[in-house]
């Protein structure tokens, strides 16, 4: 393999790298420019059903159980998350899990 196809291939690596996040997130983003309140946010997570994006090679489930349970008691709509669902494939290339919960009392 010649230099340059290998320097070509770190940068592509680098650069794959660094656009993507490994991290788990709730899938929540903010519709910019909207001031009515139920479509102000966009995304398959809301305050009573938190939807997190993960992947599983690089996340436990209680590190995703943890940030459902933040997002429950960030906006009081219960004091611990419970699973719902897990799907695969419906989020990020890279982070490509969602786990579904429901707040709860």
């Amino acid at each position: 393999m010649s230099r340059l196809k290998i320097i070509n291939l770190l940068v592509m690596t680098a650069l794959l790298n660094a656009c993507s996040q490994f991290g788990p997130f709730v899938d929540r983003r903010r519709e910019a420019g909207r001031a009515d309140e139920g479509v102000f946010y966009v995304g398959k997570s809301t305050p009573e059903e938190p939807a997190v994006c993960y992947n599983k090679l690089y996340t436990s489930y209680e590190e995703v159980k943890a940030l459902a349970d933040n997002e429950c008691k960030k906006y009081q709509t219960g004091n611990h998350a419970t699973p719902v669902k897990e799907t695969v494939f419906s989020c990020r290339l890279l982070v490509p899990n969602h786990y579904y919960f429901k707040c709860e009392n």
